[in-house]
């Protein structure tokens, strides 16, 4: 984005316009697809992230904890080494000592190339290394300069993704564990379809709301000068001017729906019993799908498939098929980002990538315990058929021979063990894995879901 120019071609800046008016003629309509507070949410949210990543001074400590990629080799130090680079620095004034940022002393010799000559020699932590003496002049220049380090620690980053099967993997337990879940399944499932239909209907009449659709606008300006405690308050931008009005769906498209093929295809139904739902539907109910057909049609799949779900626990069944899952989906698909990274002991793979804290929790625990011989962090693609869509476990988990009473564990890990705490379709996905891994008469693996390490125990030392 640049700034406005005006009939002749002038660049419209504080120079052409004054303070006062420059930000009034430089005005920015933004039309955000997202509400407008998720929109300027998220943007204040990414301002406040760039400002708190980028250092404002030099301290003790400031290089230790940080990699940084010098022609493909990942330069880092220790806190002993940070300290001993900062003396120095200040002792040779490249520091200001009044506000521990980089002196004008430092920018000169960094442009001109002498500062790394200089570091390589002069500072006993850098032993000599070119290399680590250029990682220190672009530490520094990350304090006034946020471009200082790009490239440097995207490529880093990049490594530490590299997340390959380890010796773990190809240990005796867990290649036991491996050839007892690695082969697929495929599920039966009988029951009659009018009882499904009616109970459809009734939960469709019953439960089934929709909202109008509507548009809002909102309008805003920022503020000329915007500190960091205003962003952390969220007051960059002006208070808003709101306009909500509702659309007349049917008068104003005239987009025709296959709302049959529409509700069959969301609910994983045939035709013939989409619209034999519809048409025993409430009219009342039926007319909500001119307020908002796409609302409608969604929720209406939804309210079918959990009906569907609650019914078909009690008459799933499972066979294992020939065809297996290959090692290769473990590391199909690696991350975008390390951020996450938790550096694993008994994984099969180097790297656990946890979706929570709570994950992070459990993968911390079933390091640190001792009847626990080796585990995974099963991938995404390791998925099990149910009727209510696909279902991926998070864990397979090995144990020593006898220190528990079920050697062989795939757990689900959930914030809690309440079904209370999940969607109907949570719990039907759960039921299909329970009926799948425990009641198979050929299965040597159990399986469940629990919140954290001491559940899984306590789970394995109740089941039969």
């Amino acid at each position: 984005m640049r700034l406005c120019v005006d009939q002749t071609g002038e660049r419209q800046d504080v120079t052409a316009l004054g303070e006062a008016d420059v930000h009034k003629v430089n005005l920015l309509t933004v039309i955000a697809s997202e509400s407008y507070e998720d929109f300027v949410g998220a943007l204040q949210s990414d301002i406040k992230s760039t400002l708190r990543d980028r250092p404002t001074k030099v301290g003790a400590d400031f290089f230790s904890g940080r990699n940084v990629v010098v022609d493909d080799e990942v330069v880092s130090f220790d806190k002993n080494q940070s300290a001993i680079i900062y003396a120095m620095l200040q002792m040779s004034g490249y520091l200001d000592g009044a506000t521990e940022r980089p002196s004008e002393k430092f920018r000169e010799q960094a442009n001109e190339g002498g500062f790394v000559e200089y570091a390589a020699a002069s500072i006993p932590a850098l032993e000599g290394d070119a290399k680590k003496a250029v990682a220190v002049q672009k530490m520094l220049e990350s304090v006034y300069d946020p471009k200082a380090l790009e490239g440097m620690i995207e490529q880093a980053r990049h490594k530490e993704t590299k997340n390959k099967l380890n010796d773990n993997f190809r240990r005796k337990e867990f290649q036991e564990l491996w050839s007892r879940i690695n082969r697929m399944s495929a599920y039966t499932v009988r029951f009659d379809d009018e009882e499904l239909r009616a109970k459809a209907v009734s939960k469709i009449n019953r439960d089934l709301n929709v909202s109008p659709l509507r548009y809002e606008m909102k309008w805003a300006g920022q503020k000329g000068k915007v500190s960091r405690a205003d962003l952390d308050a969220g007051s960059s931008f002006g208070q808003a001017r709101t306009v909500t009005e509702d659309i007349d769906f049917a008068a104003a498209c005239s987009v025709k729906y296959d709302l049959v093929g529409e509700v069959a295809q969301a609910a994983a139904i045939t035709r013939r019993s989409a619209a034999e739902i519809l048409s025993r539907i409430d009219k009342n109910v039926f007319d909500l799908f001119k307020l908002n057909p796409e609302e409608f049609i969604r929720k209406v799949g939804k309210l079918i498939v959990e009906e569907k779900a609650t019914m078909v626990v009690e008459h799933v069944s499972y066979r294992m098929t020939d065809q297996t899952f290959d090692s290769t989906i473990f590391t199909e698909r690696m991350p975008e980002s390390a951020s996450k990274a938790y550096a694993s002991k008994k994984n099969v793979q180097d790297f656990v990538f946890p979706d929570s804290k709570g994950e992070r929790q459990f993968a911390e625990d079933l390091d640190a315990a001792e009847e626990v011989v080796v585990y995974a962090k099963l991938p995404r693609s390791f998925a099990i058929p149910t009727p209510v869509g696909k279902y991926a476990p998070d864990w397979a988990i090995a144990f020593k021979q006898g220190s528990v009473k079920h050697v062989f564990f795939v757990a689900e890990t959930k914030g809690s063990m309440s079904t209370m705490d999940l969607s109907t379709t949570e719990q039907t996905k759960i039921e299909c894995a329970k009926r799948l891994f425990n009641e198979l008469s050929t299965s040597e693996v159990r399986y469940h879901n629990v919140a954290t390490y001491a559940d899984l125990l306590n789970v394995i030392g109740g089941m039969e």
